[in-house]
């Protein structure tokens, strides 16, 4: 018996032996990816941006680094990005892969950005586009795809799910059931079961929640979208329900714009806020959610009384809530890249559902996945019947048409504009 045991103790150390070796071995391709290009390859890929750092990607270098040990990747903020782009990419230091936006395409100061792009439709390029929404991936004229998503956004509230189950309610669904539990907070002495950022009109609680109830009126009447884009005046007729919406919203006593007032931006006043924990819902958009996470450790409220939150969408409409979904970031490849066969295998690498969903996770952004599963506060969004998924790229409103809903649902819920005022400004609207 004693032999058979140190028999079987030396065949278990040897196995072990074997598993820790493992450990050091090459990348494997069990989640999908198999280099294409000599991994001894020894160059350098640069991607430009607009943030001031980009850890989640500088994350992924490491990843790719793990297949390309000598391929050097850094991240290059650009100054006034949105202005200076098209400059930087006709200049001698351009970019091999660089930010983009749905909204540049077609206008003529950000031609550059788009006539620098690789199509990255090409099936010979290998990216797993099918793993994207479809409804956020750029719409061309020529069925072209000179930018993919590798963020998405969207607009909702933040809500505190400790209140809501300390309180015995049900996080609301449908718009009256919004206002039923806003009343029903008040009545439990929370002077502000909802909140949200009033002091400009750009993603201020009225644009977050009127923008995704208006894209529901127009989805299916391409007549009201043509016209809406070319701004006739006209048009403005289509903004009545929403507007209507609206002063019902402010009528009904759902946010005390007072006392909303009093948060100075949309970003991280909103979340030290919210963080309070007196909050039930703060509207905002995943761009500010994003922020939470870093700055749970800088609010003294928070630390005192940590609390679950998750992000939701509201529900303006009595048939629903709609998911607003949109892209936030996209990356296009600069087609004058010397190392362009390795800017696309590092794309290769990225468009896939497991490291845009890492990345995603890692900077506290919406996925641009079909999965939103796997991060809690965004999952919400992910059990929105697909009835009620609503996608500007796909309904084919323009950032000018947007300019005018905004600027006119501003003004008549701070009272400075009636709805028949508003409707009739259509057009004359400015940034």
């Amino acid at each position: 018996m004693k032999k058979t045991l140190g028999l079987l103790l030396t065949v278990l150390m040897i196995l072990g032996l074997a598993a820790c070796g493992s450990e050091t071995q090459e990348p494997t391709t069990e989640e999908g990816f198999s280099p294409a290009l000599d991994t001894s390859t020894d160059c350098h890929i640069t991607v430009a941006g607009g943030y001031d750092n980009f850890e989640a990607l500088e994350a992924e270098f490491d990843s790719f680094n793990e297949y390309y040990p000598n391929v050097e990747l850094t991240f290059t903020k650009v100054d006034d990005y949105n202005n200076m782009i098209g400059m930087v990419l006709d200049g001698n230091d351009a970019p091999d892969i660089y930010v983009n936006y749905s909204w540049m395409y077609g206008r003529d100061q950000y031609k550059s950005s788009i006539d620098h792009a690789e199509d990255l439709s090409d099936p010979a390029l290998g990216l797993d586009l099918d793993c994207i929404r479809s409804n956020i991936i750029l719409n061309t004229s020529d069925g072209t795809l000179p930018m993919v998503p590798v963020f998405a956004n969207t607009y909702g509230m933040l809500v505190n799910n400790d209140l809501f189950e300390k309180e015995g309610l049900s996080v609301p669904t449908t718009y009256k059931e919004l206002v039923d539990v806003c009343n029903a907070f008040r009545e439990k002495g929370y002077e502000n079961p909802m909140m949200g950022f009033t002091n400009e009109e750009t993603t201020s609680v009225f644009t977050l929640t009127a923008y995704p109830y208006f894209c529901e009126t127009v989805a299916n009447d391409a007549e009201a979208v043509k016209k809406l884009n070319a701004l006739d005046p006209s048009a403005g007729e289509y903004m009545r329900p929403t507007l209507e919406k609206m002063t019902q919203f402010m009528n009904d006593g759902c946010v005390d714009t007072d006392a909303c007032a009093e948060i100075a931006d949309n970003y991280e006043a909103v979340i030290l806020r919210f963080f309070e924990g007196d909050v039930p819902m703060m509207t905002c958009s995943g761009d500010t959610v994003s922020g939470t996470k870093k700055r749970e450790s800088r609010s003294e409220a928070f630390i005192a009384s940590p609390f679950t939150y998750t992000f939701v969408p509201v529900p303006m409409s009595d048939e629903g809530a709609n998911f607003l979904d949109m892209s936030n970031l996209q990356f296009s490849v600069n087609k004058d890249s010397e190392n362009l066969d390795m800017a696309n295998e590092f794309m290769r690498f990225l468009i896939r559902p497991q490291e845009l969903n890492k990345m995603a996770q890692n900077k506290g952004l919406m996925s641009p996945t079909k999965d939103l599963s796997f991060n809690s506060v965004y999952a919400a969004f992910g059990e929105v019947d697909e009835s009620r998924i609503l996608s500007p790229e796909v309904i084919g409103l323009t950032d000018d048409a947007v300019i005018q809903l905004r600027q006119a649902v501003y003004g008549v819920a701070t009272g400075t504009m009636t709805i028949d005022e508003a409707v009739a400004a259509y057009g004359t609207f400015t940034q």
